[in-house]
């Protein structure tokens, strides 16, 4: 079950709502704990124990961090190592166990990644981490705990939310009309942006795939509608999820801030997945040194964070793509410290050009099967197959006014309209914005039912 199948729109969501609005506000969490495990259970029944053992373990390791002073470096060494290995167990157990075949001459089958394992392990771990360092108040309820680490607004596939967003909230948060209203309407903008633009992309994406031979033409026409899909599919997930969230009254970081009007490739990932980006600056840049080191040490320890990043998004043989791809980023990231960002901060709008080439190239390698597939894909777009076809000529037709409505609706010009909209006429506002949340549910309802390609990209990682 996901957010834009109908079961959860209009089976799953609205008796929750019924239900949460009747429960008593002491009972509020243990309602939403057990609906999230539901939620889960749909999707990923034989890992939903995993999910639950990793709220448990994570609570009791925090319980003895605070209740063991002398020995809480220890175990917090312990929780991280048990939360990464088990992370790393089974992101690369196709690695180990076609390892394995071939030692023993078996024949087991890889494990199948456990859905949202990186999101929730990265909240226990920085749950843990934030009790030991001071920074987090110990919750002695497992319950409430659980229900923290299992929220199904953002258990999947993010934001990633860190406990102390969510501390007081957990127990004493408020439901408002406006919270719901607007949390109502972020999850139909997201919802949109899901079905309406990503998916419809992701079907000219799937043309460049079954193409035989495609020319450069298509291989960019493939690069920008991937580039495009997957911000629209993962802002689009992070929109419906903090839109949930006022819902139910919890107020969730924001996870995407235009990053295509990025004028460096620093402010691209300050504006992009920004929750996975403060996590790795907290938890692993800054306790690295920073930038606060020698230039080396400093280069090294930016190198490291993107190493990381990539294989946070890597798993399996396939792994190889995101190393490079985090690679390149952290590269990239040592130039603009040395020299580039200078260059960038003078001439804004050179520095734009790069990010978006920089971006264009670095999804192609992100979406590739395996690094022979991003070795081709690339080789395309610089004309292996020859420079057009009248397949790649036709598509770029076709799909030109979504390109055109896509690369509109990923820059701040629509909100802008709006704001100055309201600032001018506020009553027509009020009026048009139920009438336009009710025609994108309907809209995004229509293409949902008469559509079978409905996949969430980030649910790979």
């Amino acid at each position: 079950m996901v957010f834009s199948d109908t079961p959860f729109l209009f089976v799953f969501l609205p008796i929750l709502l019924i239900l949460y609005y009747l429960t008593p506000r002491q009972a509020k969490n243990y309602l939403l704990l057990a609906a999230s495990l539901l939620f889960y259970f749909t999707g990923e029944p034989k890992y939903t124990l995993l999910l639950i053992a990793s709220a448990l373990g994570n609570y009791l390791f925090a319980l003895a961090i605070e209740g063991l002073p002398r020995a809480k470096k220890p175990l917090l060494i312990l929780a991280v190592v048990l939360n990464v290995g088990t992370l790393v167990f089974f992101k690369f157990s196709a690695v180990w166990i076609s390892g394995l075949n071939a030692l023993l001459g078996t024949s087991f089958e890889p494990l199948a990644l456990p859905l949202g394992i990186s999101f929730y392990t990265f909240q226990a771990m920085s749950y843990t981490i934030d009790v030991y360092r001071g920074e987090a108040r110990l919750q002695r309820n497992p319950f409430a705990f659980a229900t923290y680490l299992c929220l199904f607004p953002q258990l999947i596939a993010g934001p990633i939310v860190r406990y102390t967003d969510v501390d007081e909230e957990l127990s004493h948060r408020r439901h408002t009309l406006q919270d719901f209203s607007e949390g109502l309407a972020r999850f139909t903008v997201g919802l949109a942006k899901k079905v309406i633009l990503a998916n419809n992309l992701g079907v000219l994406c799937d043309t460049f795939r079954q193409a035989e031979a495609p020319s450069a033409a298509f291989g960019w026409l493939y690069a920008v509608c991937y580039a495009l899909q997957i911000y629209f599919d993962f802002s689009g997930y992070s929109d419906m999820a903090i839109g949930l969230g006022r819902v139910f009254g919890f107020h969730f970081p924001e996870n995407f801030d235009y990053p295509y009007i990025s004028g460096s490739i620093t402010e691209f990932w300050r504006r992009w997945h920004k929750t996975l980006s403060g996590w790795f600056r907290d938890y692993v840049y800054i306790p690295l040194g920073g930038s606060r080191v020698s230039r080396p040490r400093w280069m090294l320890n930016l190198l490291t964070v993107w190493a990381l990043t990539g294989l946070w998004h890597g798993s399996g043989t396939g792994v190889m793509n995101f190393i490079l791809w985090g690679a390149l980023y952290g590269v990239l990231l040592c130039l603009e410290k040395l020299f580039l960002g200078k260059i960038f901060a003078k001439v804004r709008p050179v520095g734009h050009l790069f990010v978006i080439a920089v971006t264009l190239f670095g999804f192609v390698l992100f979406g590739a099967d395996g690094l022979a597939g991003a070795l081709s894909d690339l080789a395309i777009l610089f004309g292996r197959s020859g420079l057009t076809d009248p397949a790649a000529l036709y598509y770029w037709r076709s799909g030109a006014v979504l390109i055109a409505v896509a690369v509109i609706g990923a820059t701040p010009l629509p909100k802008k309209c709006w704001d100055f909209l309201q600032r001018r006429a506020e009553g027509v506002t009020a009026v048009l914005q139920p009438l336009l949340v009710v025609a994108a549910l309907a809209i995004s309802t229509a293409y949902i039912v008469g559509s079978t390609f409905n996949p969430f990209l980030y649910f790979r990682f």
